[in-house]
């Protein structure tokens, strides 16, 4: 039987501390729909998505500095803290300590009623360094006498977890993975939105003292059986050799070379799956209306998540100040790669886009036409759809319409062009351009995006790397040259 809540209080304020981090920015993205006063504590706000930044007051700070955290809680009721110093390096565990302390002197001066603290699963009598330091400051808010609702997980799967991205990147990258013996410790994941919908029904659960709740999915698996069904639902397939021995220094050295990203905090993270992350008490399922999601599904939705996304990049939010002259952007973002190039022009965005959407066809992509076509006679022979050489008479563009190789997958007229390629490649590819007016001028953005499937995927754009430069670097500047010949 589930517990009743108490009645919304619309006045209540909520802080919530690491909101630019992953478990946070979701929690604060998802607060901004319910009716509480929202308030954020972090040390670069540029960092908070938009959709934050118009529903929350934002406090610049740092849970290492006392003062900071003072102004943060002034008012507050309910305090959401999602911050630990792992990827920092060096001695993490005193950091925690030492910001735990600060956080719990803060709440008790300013009155806050229920500190929710998200800490990490595992038997406390034999824990890794980083979990131990985990349990420690669930521990300091519990003694601190405020009620403390400190919830404990395993793996986290969600697209931009720093457990599954590290799933993701081992199997991409390898079709051939050594498997020590700590990748068959047994764990029990559970789903991102389920982890949210936990920490938002928290806000209201009755408690009468501080209490711990385990939380988890419904299946126990272990990493090599996350990796395998990441690798079934990606339709990629891997051969895994187990080892005998291979020790989480060994590993971590052994990641380095794989997933660079996460040097700093692989051999933290590994010993901290040496040992079971299973839960043991499932007073959790009881107390809350939460229906933890299969691993299957909870990957599934991750991944479909993530392909959505393409929807709404912007990228023109790449470039946050003046954009001056030509500049270019390259990043990652979950699994995509991402070449932007941006250049200004003394022109309107609806004159401009005339220009960018003419593109393509009998008019040619404005630079270096004799590459794109040999582009397009090399799918030919690879079996593809070939520069098609589509007559561009139709004007504006629709979705669904085909310009040589490329489909358009979205268009809003004046603003942005999406181009979807349906040449054979081992990923999924998009070239997308947008027009953007900025202090009495129009910053044009073209963007290529990359999905590599696999390694196949990953050798086929770094080794084309070269081109895309020529190509792309040369093409934004001649769209720009022809835009302003044309007004």
């Amino acid at each position: 039987m589930k517990t009743k809540t108490r009645p919304v209080e619309k006045e209540k304020r909520i802080l919530v501390t690491g909101a630019t981090g992953y478990v946070g920015g979701k929690l604060a993205k998802a607060l901004s729909g319910c009716p509480y006063r929202v308030r954020c504590l972090v040390r670069d706000p540029q960092k908070l998505p938009q959709a934050v930044l118009d529903n929350a007051e934002v406090v610049q700070g740092n849970v290492l500095e006392p003062n900071s955290v003072a102004v943060a809680l002034e008012a507050v009721d309910t305090a959401f803290y999602l911050i630990h110093s792992m990827g920092a390096g060096g001695d993490f565990a005193e950091r925690d300590r030492l910001a735990a302390n600060h956080f719990v002197q803060a709440a008790k001066s300013a009155g806050v009623k229920r500190i929710i603290y998200l800490g990490g699963l595992g038997d406390e009598q034999d824990l890794s360094a980083h979990l131990a330091s985990r349990q420690e400051v669930g521990r300091i808010f519990a003694k601190s006498g405020i009620t403390t609702l400190e919830f404990r997980a395993s793996i986290i799967i969600g697209v931009g977890s720093i457990s599954f991205e590290m799933i993701r990147t081992l199997v991409e990258k390898l079709p051939v993975m050594v498997t020590p013996r700590w990748v068959r410790t047994q764990a029990q994941p559970i789903a991102i939105e389920d982890v949210i919908g936990y920490l938002l029904e928290a806000i209201e659960v009755p408690l009468e003292k501080s209490r711990i709740f385990e939380i988890g999915g419904p299946e126990r698996i272990s990493y090599k059986g996350l990796m395998v069904e990441y690798a079934r639902q990606r339709r990629l397939r891997r051969l895994m050799l187990p080892v005998p021995v291979l020790t989480p220094y060994l590993s971590s050295l052994w990641l380095k070379f794989v997933t660079p990203l996460y040097v700093r905090i692989g051999r933290a993270l590994i010993e901290g799956i040496r040992n079971p992350t299973v839960v043991k008490d499932s007073s959790a399922l009881t107390t809350f209306s939460v229906k933890p999601q299969t691993i299957s599904e909870a990957m599934r939705r991750s991944l479909q998540a993530e392909d959505d996304e393409i929807e709404h990049f912007r990228g023109s939010k790449l470039y946050l100040k003046e954009t001056i002259g030509y500049q270019k952007n390259t990043c990652r973002q979950g699994s995509r790669i991402i070449e932007s190039y941006a250049v200004t022009v003394s022109t309107s965005p609806k004159r401009a886009f005339e220009t960018i959407e003419r593109i393509g066809g009998s008019n040619g992509w404005y630079y270096a036409n004799w590459l794109w076509h040999l582009r397009g006679w090399i799918d030919r022979l690879a079996g593809g759809v070939g520069m098609r050489q589509t007559p561009r008479k139709q004007t504006p563009l629709k979705v669904g319409d085909h310009v040589d190789f490329w489909c358009v997958d979205a268009v809003e007229t004046g603003r942005l062009l999406r181009l979807r390629a349906e040449m054979k490649l081992p990923g999924q590819a998009w070239l997308q351009f947008e027009t953007e007016p900025r202090n009495g001028k129009t910053v044009i953005c073209q963007t290529a995006i990359f999905k590599p499937h696999g390694l196949a995927g990953l050798m086929y754009w770094y080794g084309a790397c070269p081109f895309h430069w020529f190509i792309f670097k040369g093409m934004i500047r001649a769209v720009a040259s022809r835009i302003s010949t044309n007004h």
